[in-house]
């Protein structure tokens, strides 16, 4: 069974950083696409960043290049997002999701496993 767990949010001022973990679990990760996601209420899921786990290939939403960078760990079996210079409409849960093969786009209804998401506020 895949677990996905996030940690690393929180409250930061606007202009802050955080760096978002999500801890995998439950079997090997070979070929798997690993995401970040985020939603705010009223609103759909929204793509953020991904990652291959075999290589080194990244996906990035176009609005946020440039200020959030993803990674990971093999050894690990965790994913990073190092996220910069951050607004109050970053404000957000963020979700760690695994895909078990990269189906072409980074649509939520891609990936097949889901964290419980971790909170981060940016305030102004």
């Amino acid at each position: 069974q895949v677990q996905l767990v996030e940690s690393g949010g929180g409250l930061v001022q606007a202009g802050g950083s955080l760096r978002l973990s999500c801890a995998a679990s439950g079997r090997t990760f070979y070929g798997y696409v690993m995401g970040w996601f985020r939603q705010t209420p009223g609103k759909e899921r929204e793509f953020v960043a991904g990652i291959r786990w075999s290589g080194s290939s990244t996906y990035y939403a176009d609005s946020l290049k440039g200020r959030f960078t993803i990674s990971k760990d093999n050894a690990k079996n965790t994913v990073y997002l190092q996220m910069n210079t951050l607004k109050p409409e970053d404000t957000a849960v963020y979700y760690c999701a695994a895909a078990r093969y990269y189906r072409g786009n980074n649509y939520p209804s891609s990936y097949d496993y889901w964290g419980q998401g971790t909170q981060v506020t940016v305030s102004s």
